[in-house]
């Protein structure tokens, strides 16, 4: 039986080893360290939440190369959250966090590009996020690195610098729900399928970026993540 249009072509971000990472769906935590969390106007380790963005909203950058983020419409507050980026590789659901290692195909540099103005306004409205979360190209992310390459990633810094200028640091042990305690929580509500990404969280230091920026995002053990906004 045919299609009645063409298909879309499958969502897919690098490997360090030469191959792809179809992306299935993209969940993103909330206020996962405490410091940004205090900076958007909450405190406590309060119940983890999620929102998700599409899968083709992912702006894949080869390792070494530099990404070209179009500015978006509808804003003019674009601003960048920098985070640790879990690649799923096995499926399932209720899984215990003490397993959730299992799970874990690799991981990855991302950055959740978020209209900040629009998000803002849904907030004050009750109205949910995705005119501010969920647009093309708003899940830059680099090379998926394996786990059995990296091992577990539980510390390191996580950095962001914009042209030369360091805007985000934290550390990955500082995160308020751990990895493995999100994909348990995450696997109560939705089947979790290979080819999911987990965003799991920005450290303190958001702020705006305008066209002609260079964003370089790190984390320790994943190499630098490079985005151009045009």
């Amino acid at each position: 039986m045919s299609f009645v249009v063409t298909p879309p072509a499958v969502a897919a971000v690098p490997t360090s080893d030469g191959r792809r990472f179809p992306v299935h769906r993209i969940y993103c935590v909330g206020r996962n360290y405490a410091e940004h969390a205090q900076e958007m106007g909450h405190s406590g380790r309060e119940p983890p939440f999620f929102f998700l963005k599409p899968a083709d909203a992912v702006l894949p950058v080869a390792d070494g190369g530099t990404g070209e983020m179009a500015y978006p419409s509808l804003t003019a507050d674009l601003h960048h959250e920098i985070e640790l980026v879990v690649a799923i590789g096995r499926g399932g659901r209720d899984i215990a966090a003490a397993d959730a290692a299992a799970y874990i195909w690799g991981y990855a540099v991302g950055l959740d590009m978020t209209r900040r103005d629009r998000q803002s306004e849904m907030k004050t409205q009750g109205r949910p996020w995705e005119i501010g979360k969920a647009f093309e190209q708003s899940a830059p992310i680099g090379p998926v690195h394996p786990i059995g390459r990296t091992g577990r990633l539980t510390t390191g810094a996580i950095t962001l610098a914009v042209n030369g200028t360091l805007r985000q640091k934290g550390d990955l042990a500082d995160l308020i729900w751990s990895v493995d305690e999100t994909i348990e929580q995450l696997s109560r509500a939705w089947l979790l399928q290979p080819g999911d990404l987990i965003f799991t969280g920005t450290p303190a230091g958001v702020g705006a970026v305008q066209r002609g920026d260079r964003m370089e995002g790190a984390i320790d053990g994943l190499g630098t993540l490079r985005v151009t906004v045009r």
